[in-house]
């Protein structure tokens, strides 16, 4: 572990942001109670005894913490670990010198919060404070280093808001290099076209479905309901080509704070029909569109995927998409 400016981070985005918050939040938290841990620690260093009792007396200030100790420069453990159950003797000497937390450069004022990372023994997401020990001089003693689970920490996050931008995703390599030696060949779903979208227009735009997905390649759908928003059902090919399907949901009103007009639900499953067909090695393998955040996802046969808004996706068009083959959008580099 070196001494050094934190260096600026790049450019965030929504979710990013939404950790960054909680991180500035908890760091201000901890800061000044590892500090002060940190000069009652100077006063008794490097005592066991005394580094234990300094430490247990700075935990009862941290009731999330699940445990605290006093490392030296080299990351050799100098007291026990001290937890609010009481003391625990195995970890005395231990070297945490290859531990994530102890790779991270601690900035100039002496305090850092860890990047989370998976606990060594629970297995769980954690995090650790570490905060430098210095003498009356300046001088390097050591460090205190306090660990947290994330289920334990006070901060709670207000949810992030999924970015509505277009994103494209790279598919798996093998699938990729593969794509030149495949060809579209006709699901079920593909031979009775005509009537899965309507089938799956009904559902959405008066039977409460608020996502579906058309997996064009397995003959299938996954569809949520505004009714039962936690549970996804399942249409095999013979309930997605047989009308009276639309039977088993009751009817709803369209939902007046969806972002997809009820006049453009259909104009987008043709053009994922559209996509579906527009090549033999370059096709559409699954599609999906929600109409509360407005998005629609594609998935090509590159393993290639997209997420884009409703209104962009149709104001590109087919030729658009079939311009691109056999580089371009379609397949991310």
């Amino acid at each position: 572990m070196h001494l050094s400016l934190t260096p600026k981070p790049p450019a965030l985005t929504t979710l990013q942001e939404s950790v960054a918050h909680q991180r500035d939040a908890l760091a201000n938290l901890l800061r000044e109670p590892l500090a002060l841990a940190a000069q009652a620690c100077s006063r008794v260093w490097p005592s066991r005894a005394g580094l234990n009792a300094a430490l247990t007396h700075a935990l009862a200030g941290l009731p999330a913490c699940k445990y605290m100790y006093a490392l030296d420069t080299g990351a050799l453990q100098l007291s026990d670990n001290i937890s609010h159950a009481g003391l625990v003797e195995t970890d005395y000497e231990r070297d945490r010198s290859d531990r994530p937390y102890m790779n991270e450069a601690v900035p100039n004022q002496g305090f850092l919060l860890s990047q989370a990372y998976i606990s060594l023994r629970a297995k769980r997401p954690s995090l650790t404070a570490i905060q430098i020990v210095r003498d009356d001089d300046g001088r390097v003693l050591g460090f205190v280093g306090a660990d947290f689970d994330l289920r334990d920490l006070p901060i709670t996050a207000r949810l992030y808001d999924e970015p509505t931008y277009w994103r494209q995703i790279k598919g798996d390599p093998a699938i990729r290099g593969a794509v030149f030696h495949q060809t579209r060949s006709d699901s079920q779903m593909d031979l009775n076209l005509d009537t899965v979208l309507g089938v799956i227009e009904e559902l959405m735009t008066d039977r409460g479905i608020f996502h579906g997905k058309l997996h064009f390649s397995s003959s299938r759908a996954t569809v949520w309901l505004v009714d039962d928003p936690y549970r996804y059902r399942l249409l095999d090919i013979d309930a997605l080509t047989d009308p009276d399907t639309c039977l088993s949901y009751p009817r709803r009103p369209y939902p007046g704070d969806a972002v997809v007009p009820k006049d453009k639900i259909r104009p987008v499953l043709d053009n994922l029909r559209a996509l579906r067909f527009m090549d033999e090695t370059f096709y559409l393998r699954a599609g999906s569109i929600n109409i509360f955040n407005g998005m629609v996802g594609l998935t090509f046969s590159c393993d290639g995927s997209h997420y884009l808004p409703w209104d962009e996706f149709l104001s590109k068009g087919y030729d658009f998409w079939a311009a691109s083959n056999p580089a371009g959008p379609i397949c991310p580099v």
